[in-house]
């Protein structure tokens, strides 16, 4: 496992600190209720950076709840208040507790990213056969439910297939849990697609509410949990540009960087010019899909 150089959670008032991921802080509010802060950080291959975004933060949470608001036809959400602590207000939101599912619920509608690896290893995604030909960018004939482990901080989750989810959590809750993944990826792509962005594919997080309810938590439809393309520079057979922190992996692979990835040692503090390219694209996704200026 990586260090994850994951600094303290900031010290708020009235809130306990429960947990520090790579992006978002938990704490728990006098209420009993959970305070989901987002920061600034932004981790690649495994490591959290020296580097920060501006703003990154509140762009995702900004667009979560957009998102939140789009889908409330769809399926229920964790967010109750976004009425927060001066010193995190923008970027954090006051939830719900739920009893999290032990399962990544990821939805594909392309080709790419670790369901191209497989395809061409096996030609199946998480056990779904695809027919032969398809290429990096590729988009499916319909959406597929290709799930993954939740690892612990640090490690890679793995894709798994369906059986393994029904394994884990029984055959209610997994057709339930793959059914509302499809649900919610048809509507936000086709929310996305009249905004001239496709979604390629997205990454979803549900839990149990204390009736029993499955309702959507964490973040939602935002850079880090999705691919978002434009679709006016779509061509299946290449990488695609994307909005999203591509950037920051791109130049971190690249000579000028100066590091190399199998050392084992964290990148180095990013040049200004990315940070500001990546600050840039990830503006112009929240304002692209939601038609609101940041």
């Amino acid at each position: 496992m990586a260090d994850l150089n994951i600094p303290e959670a900031p010290v708020i008032p009235g809130a306990t600190p429960l947990h520090s991921g790579m992006v978002r802080d938990l704490s728990v509010l006098v209420s009993g209720d959970l305070l989901m802060v987002a920061s600034d950080r932004i981790s690649i291959f495994d490591f959290v950076l020296d580097s920060t975004i501006p703003d990154k933060g509140e762009i995702l949470t900004r667009m979560s709840l957009w998102w939140f608001d789009q889908l409330s036809g769809v399926v229920a959400n964790h967010v109750l208040s976004a009425d927060v602590p001066d010193v995190v207000r923008g970027r954090a939101v006051v939830c719900r507790k739920l009893d999290m599912y032990p399962v990544e619920c990821v939805a594909r509608g392309y080709l790419t990213g670790t369901g191209l690896l497989d395809y061409r290893a096996t030609g199946e995604v998480c056990g779904v056969a695809l027919p032969s030909g398809l290429e990096d960018g590729s988009r499916l004939d319909a959406a597929i439910f290709t799930p993954a482990t939740k690892a612990a901080l640090g490690d890679h989750d793995e894709n798994v297939s369906y059986s393994a989810v029904v394994a884990e959590v029984g055959a209610p809750v997994a057709e339930r849990l793959r059914d509302l993944t499809l649900e919610v990826y048809a509507r936000a792509e086709s929310i996305a697609r009249e905004r001239g962005i496709i979604l390629a594919d997205t990454k979803l997080e549900f839990g149990a509410d204390h009736d029993g309810a499955m309702v959507l938590g964490d973040e939602v439809l935002t850079p880090d949990s999705s691919r978002f393309w434009p679709a006016d520079q779509w061509q299946p057979g290449r990488t695609q540009p994307s909005y999203d922190k591509q950037i920051v992996r791109n130049w971190a692979l690249s000579p000028d960087s100066g590091w190399d990835k199998a050392s084992g040692a964290a990148p180095p503090p990013l040049p200004l010019e990315v940070v500001e390219r990546t600050r840039a694209r990830y503006v112009e996704a929240y304002e692209l899909l939601t038609g609101e200026r940041f």
